[in-house]
């Protein structure tokens, strides 16, 4: 996705990448993917990091590729960067949302790689947003469970939706991938792993039951949002997502679109404009204004800043639930 806004890697930052890492990987050789003893964990952005986090604890050094407030999809690599994947304990990432990531760690070659899209489904939630109601199925499969998802596009899969973690249950399935992962990258502490991804785990779960309850007896299904990024969170609780654009958060809109969206939210009752925190609300406001209707931020938690609602991920997702209840008329 968003592959018309990454360049390739030139020829002359390969080089300097390549030449970083021969000049790093002699003294990181001898710590074995630590420092001070603690195992180094790259992650590719804040839901990843997140995880390694809670389930790493004092026992690693995390640091993630995305800083605060930049948009994953705009990401590029620096050489720097491509260096500290050489030298990483372990990288987390999520293969399909950032191109650039993928081709780094393709250079980098790093100990041991945790690819979050390898412990879970991905889905095609649809990239096309033109038309009506054509592709808003992403509702009705709220109590599926994930056997029920075969034959779907899996890792690797262009059009399929990498927003994974906006669905507890599946974030919770790439928690126990990463705990995994910890252990294989750092045996010693395998025990401190295991204990933290079963506290995390029950978390999320609390978080997915809070979600089921708290959609219960609502007056809509259907709520617009900025970009595609809901549709697994729309499929799990079977609410109806319709997206302005498509999984590209700065695709801007077709004049179709916006006439499907003036139908959608008169038919289906909707009461609210969604819009997020770290791309422009732009094209949300004025359709929210065009139609008379309220907006307010549903935040795909792609990173953490000023404008989030929350310290971290539980936090902000619990702010989404507020969110969604509002928009949606729960009783």
């Amino acid at each position: 996705m968003n592959i018309r806004r990454l360049r390739p890697t030139t020829a002359l930052v390969r080089a300097a990448a390549l030449g970083l890492t021969t000049l790093t990987a002699c003294s990181s050789n001898v710590d074995d993917g630590r420092t001070d003893g603690k195992l180094d964990v790259v992650a590719s952005f804040y839901p990843l990091q997140f995880l390694a986090q809670r389930i790493g604890g004092s026992a690693i050094h995390v640091s993630s590729l995305t800083k605060p407030g930049v948009e994953p999809h705009d990401l590029e690599i620096s050489p720097r960067q491509t260096a500290d994947l050489s030298e990483a304990g372990l990288v987390v990432y999520l293969k399909g949302l950032q191109p650039s990531v993928d081709r780094a760690i393709a250079q980098a070659e790093p100990r041991h790689v945790a690819d979050a899209a390898s412990y879970t489904t991905l889905e095609d939630h649809g990239t096309e947003v033109e038309g009506d109601h054509d592709h808003g199925g992403e509702g009705g499969h709220g109590d599926e469970g994930e056997e029920g998802h075969e034959g779907h596009a899996h890792s690797g899969d262009a059009a399929a939706d990498p927003h994974i973690w906006l669905d507890p249950v599946r974030y919770a399935q790439v928690a126990k991938g990463v705990g995994k992962a910890l252990e294989k990258a750092d045996p010693d502490h395998a025990t401190t792993y295991k204990k933290n991804t079963t506290a995390l785990v029950k978390e999320l779960t609390t978080l997915d039951q809070d979600f089921r309850s708290g959609l219960k007896d609502r007056s809509s299904d259907t709520f617009i949002t900025t970009h595609a990024a809901f549709g697994y969170l729309a499929e799990r609780y079977g609410l109806r997502q319709e997206a302005i654009s498509g999984l590209d958060p700065e695709s801007e809109p077709s004049p179709a679109r916006i006439k499907g969206l003036h139908s959608v939210a008169k038919k289906d009752k909707v009461n609210t404009v969604f819009f997020e925190t770290l791309v422009s609300d732009r094209t949300a406001k004025t359709l929210a204004g065009d139609l008379h209707l309220r907006t307010d931020v549903l935040d795909p938690i792609e990173g953490i800043g000023d404008k989030s609602k929350g310290d971290d991920y539980i936090q902000v997702m619990r702010s989404n639930l507020k969110a969604l209840q509002k928009a949606l008329g729960t009783k």
